[in-house]
């Protein structure tokens, strides 16, 4: 008779297919990530946001010479909101998928409860939702 090999039992949500292995080694590259853009976001708010245009514009009087100067100044403050938004926005995916983590909810799609594939995971271990929900949101956002 041959004896079997216990299976590795999941620690993850009932339905996924996540082994205790794969969720520790989701939580550290989630930890690893979250390390990076919480340091990505401190030096954009260190270098532009806490600045004011005076600062940034490297003019005493707090006006640039020219509008051109003042349109890039404004640029570079806006695209560097936009910037801190987005980081902002990934922390918040990966303190929830850190979360989930915990409670045993992670790798679950949030619209249809299916297990996310372990290859979207890898590439995005904070993904909320499926590939195919994924893709059902973004058409649903899309201006018509």
């Amino acid at each position: 008779m041959e004896s079997k090999k216990p299976s590795k039992k999941t620690k993850g949500a009932p339905g996924s297919k996540l082994t205790s292995e794969d969720l520790e080694k989701y939580k550290q590259l989630l930890q690893e990530i979250r390390v990076k853009i919480a340091g990505d976001l401190k030096h954009l708010e260190g270098d532009a946001l806490n600045q004011s245009q005076r600062d940034s514009a490297g003019d005493l009087s707090g006006y640039s010479f020219h509008i051109a100067d003042m349109a890039t100044d404004n640029f570079d403050r806006e695209f560097n909101l936009g910037l801190a938004s987005n980081e902002q926005r990934s922390l918040n995916l990966i303190d929830a998928a850190l979360r989930k983590l915990e409670h045993g909810a992670y790798g679950i799609c949030e619209y249809c409860p299916k297990p996310i594939p372990k290859k979207r995971l890898t590439a995005m271990p904070h993904a909320p939702l499926c590939i195919k929900c994924q893709e059902i949101e973004e058409k649903e956002k899309r201006p018509q």
